[in-house]
């Protein structure tokens, strides 16, 4: 049984499974902010436990020295895998111990919820689910000025306000699931902006502008965004190595997608931005970043 001592160092911990591109930047931020990291991954992270962070061999062990567990992989089939097994995270969850899983992927708020439901049948209420999508980009997790979008019982998403605090700005939405509905409506627009400033950058190129200053002057205006200062210099070099993955879009889109047919939303930009990521994807551009789409329209 665990002691007193263990199990409040377990309560202060927090576990992160999934350390890529957005997952590393985010434990590098906890650590710095004095946060009991573990962390498991598929391969070792020898700098991010030089930094401070606990290896746990496997997602059991994470479960079994953190009461709550970030996850930071692709989607819920990944996380899914993760949960299930000898060696898995609900396999950690010996005795009494309790388990608060963070969805930090963008994933459909049905299967979230779905996922939820099947995690408290299967452990009597102990393992319970918030969901927190971030956006804010690479930069964003290194700058830890992320926005987490939080879905799930108040007390639940307050203590996953707390732990992801040095990471960005988490503010809950609602019920399980309004963080991904959150994420989908952010991903509509982002889709929607990327696909204006890339179909703009080539008006303005095969027009003759200098596109730096262009680009300088209407970031000061209604057309400036955070993704415009972040992407300015790609999409003026027409950059597209990868960063943002596009192909990502696809599946975002698709979730707003099924948000828009649960609230009898008829949209008018959604189908059409679906159709150039999927044209994206289809020309063999999905794995660069969503600044691509500078390239898809010259090429069109």
């Amino acid at each position: 049984m665990d002691t007193a001592s263990t199990r409040s160092s377990r309560d202060e911990t927090l576990g992160v499974i999934g350390t890529g591109a957005m997952g590393e930047p985010m434990v590098r931020r906890l650590l710095a902010a004095g946060r009991s990291t573990v962390i498991s991954s598929r391969s070792a992270r020898p700098a991010l436990v030089e930094a401070g962070a606990t290896w746990a061999g496997t997602p059991r062990e994470l479960a079994e020295r953190a009461a709550t567990v970030l996850s930071m992989l692709p989607d819920l089939p990944e996380l899914e895998a993760a949960l299930e097994g000898p060696d898995g995270l609900l396999a950690g969850l010996g005795g009494e111990r309790e388990l608060l899983v963070l969805i930090g992927s963008t994933s459909s708020p049905t299967g979230v919820r779905e996922l939820a439901a099947r995690l408290a049948d299967a452990t009597g209420g102990r393992a319970r689910v918030v969901d927190s999508p971030v956006s804010g980009g690479v930069d964003g997790a290194e700058a830890g000025s992320l926005s987490i979008m939080l879905g799930g019982d108040p007390a639940d998403a307050a203590r996953a306000a707390t732990m992801l605090a040095p990471c960005g700005r988490a503010v809950h939405l609602g019920p399980l699931g309004a963080g991904e509905v959150a994420k989908a409506c952010n991903q509509l627009v982002v889709a929607a902006t990327i696909s204006a400033l890339g179909e703009a950058t080539v008006l303005a190129e095969r027009s003759g502008l200098d596109l730096e200053a262009l680009w300088t002057l209407l970031g000061g205006g209604y057309a400036g965004s955070n993704l415009l200062e972040s992407r300015r210099d790609r999409l003026v070099r027409g950059d597209d190595s990868p960063s943002g993955i596009a192909r990502y879009l696809v599946k975002d889109l698709g979730f707003a997608a099924d948000v828009a047919e649960a609230t009898g939303t008829d949209p008018a930009l959604l189908p059409t931005l679906r159709a150039f990521f999927d044209e994206i994807v289809e020309r063999g551009y999905g794995d660069r970043d969503m600044s691509v789409t500078r390239r898809a329209i010259a090429e069109r």
